[in-house]
């Protein structure tokens, strides 16, 4: 794997995300209480000794750049780096990213200068674990130029995903960037058979799906760039490859979860609380990794808390009632707090660490005593009032930004920062 070159695509403007990416790029939104989506491409690859990782970033990248920075300092004997390579206008690159291939092809000096032999390009924005030495063994053996790892889906599942036609021996002989109709699958379907021959159930899946996740040769990818103006991964520079080129797929068939849309990370946090989630967290010999942030112990008076996540660092008071929620590092919950299927993303710091000027709101960080919170998401350092009322009432789906909070996929979401007087009700 000291062959191996990772770049994690920092993602685009992440307007499906927002109100979370108001302030911050898709990879820094918090998960699963005291992560951030980027340290799971990053642990996957530290996982599976790949040492040499480049992060492309683009839009509000500051607090990613702090938090990788901060993070992921290898020893001097492991030669490795995790590096940020942000976007950057040139002479002769004047404009800014403009599509996963372009993104690439800008940081073409980066990589034509690692001595490497293969190159991995990951998503920072999706939430999976998985062994990259097993994709990289199966590229090598099938003697490929590019593969591309894929997980089986429905066809209902199809739309919006990128999807293979593969022959017997996992050969990529077509490729169709997000299907519009069942009509268009015609022929892309896939047997049962050839799934229980690599050790996987179809459990009524028929189509491979593209996870956003490929190993080229160095000098494929570098060829498939500069000789060409592809700007996109998906949509160009695979259905041309494979025309000329050898394309396998590499199938996966564990937890994958794209988290694109406000609705998507809700219910991928929710199901991390569950008492058998999707998606492990306690996995010993693959961990994720994360910022050392030193916190005590979280302390709990009295309270009744039931399939959640509490993170460090947080104080939960007497009459509490949590449930179905992940809550974040830091976070202060009053008395008699009720907080049903939501998740609270804490703060950033305590507050005797800063200044007096930013209480002069006199509402403390964190959930004042008898508040009322259900289905919603609670983003960072905010100062939710005592007794205010957080539930949407009328099942709305989507409202307009207004100063305390927003709906969005039909959950609540109040954005960073927010202050909430006492006795608010939505």
């Amino acid at each position: 794997m000291q062959n191996v070159l990772a770049l994690i695509l920092g993602g685009g403007r992440g307007t499906r995300l927002y109100p979370l990416t108001k302030v911050r790029s898709k990879p820094a939104v918090p998960v699963a209480g005291k992560y951030r989506l980027i340290d799971i491409p990053i642990s996957n690859c530290i996982n599976s000794g790949i040492l040499k990782v480049y992060v492309l970033t683009q839009f509000n990248s500051m607090s990613l750049h702090r938090h990788i920075r901060s993070t992921y300092n290898f020893d001097s004997y492991r030669r490795g780096f995790i590096e940020i390579l942000a976007a950057e206008q040139t002479i002769e690159n004047p404009n800014w990213y403009q599509g996963t291939a372009d993104a690439v092809k800008k940081s073409m000096r980066y990589i034509e200068s690692n001595n490497v032999e293969h190159v991995i390009i990951l998503s920072g924005d999706q939430l999976y674990r998985m062994d990259f030495q097993k994709m990289l063994d199966l590229h090598i053996e099938s003697k490929a130029d590019a593969t591309i790892a894929s997980i089986p889906v429905a066809k209902k599942d199809t739309f919006g995903l990128g999807i293979m036609r593969v022959n017997e021996e996992a050969q990529v002989e077509g490729f169709l960037e997000k299907p519009q109709s069942v009509e268009e699958l015609q022929g892309f379907e896939i047997e049962s058979k050839f799934l229980s021959e690599r050790g996987i159930e179809a459990r009524g899946r028929s189509c491979l799906a593209s996870m956003g996740i490929y190993i080229f040769n160095k000098r494929t990818l570098v060829d498939a760039l500069t000789k060409t103006d592809y700007k996109d991964f998906g949509k160009e520079v695979f259905p041309a490859m494979i025309r000329s080129k050898r394309v396998f797929t590499y199938i996966f068939d564990g937890f994958w979860e794209d988290i694109g849309t406000i609705r998507s990370f809700f219910d991928a946090n929710i199901a991390l609380a569950k008492p058998e989630p999707p998606f492990n967290m306690f996995e010993p010999n693959a961990p994720i990794y994360t910022n050392a942030r030193f916190l005590p112990s979280t302390q709990v008076s009295g309270a009744t808390i039931a399939d959640s996540l509490i993170a460090d660092g947080c104080k939960i008071g007497k009459g509490a009632v949590i449930e179905n929620s992940v809550i974040g590092v830091r976070c202060h919950i009053g008395e008699n707090v009720t907080i049903r299927n939501c998740v609270i993303m804490g703060s950033d710091f305590y507050e005797h660490e800063v200044d007096a000027d930013n209480d002069a709101c006199g509402i403390p960080l964190g959930i004042g005593m008898g508040s009322y919170i259900e289905n919603a998401i609670i983003d960072k350092n905010c100062r939710i009032g005592q007794r205010v009322r957080i539930v949407n009432k009328g099942d709305v789906q989507n409202s307009e930004e207004s100063q305390y909070c927003q709906v969005v996929d039909g959950i609540v979401v109040v954005q960073k920062g927010n202050i909430i007087p006492n006795n608010w009700t939505m």
